[in-house]
């Protein structure tokens, strides 16, 4: 049995996390968390007013104070709790996962450069500096709402060919840097002094701002700025495009999702795990299923996971299997019910117990208005509903056709 505070622990880490739709504490802590994201930077941006400084200076400053003693409230929780996020490691290594990692970071210097002049007064001014970084924690919105977590889904699918495009953006802004410095060189010595003076002129030029603060004046040079700000059209169009063609991919997966949950053709079951099943403690990809059964979603304490192939499932663990609906032209399902009523000689025995041919099989068993799945140990019971599966004649069933 676990102890009273490790429970707690496993608690915490469910409301910290992000909840689900069963989970209200868990849900009201997100929106909390999100409320104290949007006005510390709110009252960030006040404060660099001069009347608002003025007239609700304290009140801002206390405002900061509170929101930032609960990112640190949240940051050592979430270290708390980091062998939950990170289970398939040591708790230690789990801490320093969490630490290191991109969320860890933004937690951390949320609320790390407030308390650092205090005890390093000279470096104040650099300090205050960091916390700019704060804005990042508005990427944990992010996970809170599904429209806003399309924006990092779409970014990490689309990784790769972002970092191709601005891979090519940045060796043609050097290269034009360079043929620029060879053209303007002569003609301008101080505006272009060596290759790399040329690099604002280059990044205005191709990203088409075009401050006008530096611009050639020879006719080559001239002519060559024509056609980088041509080029820098198409180029600076790839990356946008690459986002574009991300949103369009992932809302017409949405939509087919969906379409696939309204057809016929697929058919979802779920499975309740036990300790005494074979699945428990194995990953999803060693479970061998076959090629038209997908493990759809589980469901663990009330929270939605998505299914990974290196996911070792648990006991308690409701599983979601998609798979095709039977379907045949030219031959039923044809299923017999059957109520027992007072005396019926099947009236608390076994399931395996029962004299019943090898040809029938009992579907499903209704009790009290739910449904049950038989096994072999299960007692039936007075006005149980019994649906079999049989070729043979059952006295006082009602035949049903699928």
């Amino acid at each position: 049995m676990k102890p009273v505070w490790e429970t707690r622990r496993k608690r915490i880490f469910e409301i910290i996390e992000v909840g689900t739709r069963y989970d209200y504490a868990s849900r009201i802590y997100d929106f909390f968390n999100a409320f104290c994201i949007i006005l510390n930077l709110s009252v960030c941006t006040m404060y660099t007013f001069d009347n608002m400084r003025n007239a609700y200076g304290a009140l801002l400053i206390t405002l900061e104070e509170t929101t930032v003693a609960l990112f640190l409230v949240d940051y050592v929780l979430r270290v708390w709790t980091a062998k939950y996020l990170y289970p398939s490691v040591s708790q230690p290594r789990a801490i320093l996962k969490y630490m290191f990692s991109f969320t860890g970071i933004v937690d951390l210097l949320s609320f790390l450069p407030h308390y650092l002049p205090f005890f390093f007064p000279a470096g104040a001014i650099a300090f205050r500096m960091f916390r700019i970084i704060r804005i990042f924690r508005l990427f944990r919105i992010n996970a809170y709402y599904d429209a806003l977590n399309v924006i990092t889904e779409v970014i990490v699918s689309k990784k790769q060919q972002l970092f191709s495009s601005v891979f090519i953006i940045i060796m043609l802004m050097l290269g034009s840097s360079l043929c620029m410095y060879s053209l303007e060189h002569e003609a301008q010595p101080e505006v272009f002094a060596n290759a790399f003076s040329g690099i604002w002129w280059a990044a205005s030029t191709l990203l088409t701002v075009g401050y006008g603060d530096i611009y050639p004046v020879t006719i080559l040079g001239k002519l060559f700025g024509i056609f980088i700000a041509f080029l820098g059209v198409g180029i600076v169009a790839i990356p946008t495009g690459i986002i574009s063609a991300g949103f369009v991919d992932q809302y017409s997966r949405i939509k087919r999702m969906s379409e696939y949950g309204q057809e016929s053709a697929i058919h979802f079951i779920k499975i309740h795990l036990t300790p005494h099943d074979s699945w428990v403690n194995h990953t999803i990809s060693q479970l061998q299923l076959p090629d038209r059964v997908i493990v759809a979603a589980i469901l663990r304490n009330h929270r939605l996971l998505v299914p990974r192939g290196n996911m070792a499932l648990q006991a308690g663990d409701d599983m979601v299997l998609g798979a095709e609906s039977f379907h045949d032209d030219g031959e039923h399902i044809r299923l017999k019910e059957m109520v027992l009523q007072k005396n019926h000689p099947w009236i608390g025995q076994r399931i395996q117990e029962l004299e019943i041919s090898r040809q029938s099989i009992i579907v499903l068993v209704r009790r009290n208005k739910r449904v049950l799945i038989p096994n072999g140990n299960m007692i039936l019971r007075e006005a149980d509903t019994v649906v079999l599966y049989t070729q043979t004649h059952v006295t006082d069933a009602t035949e049903i056709e699928l």
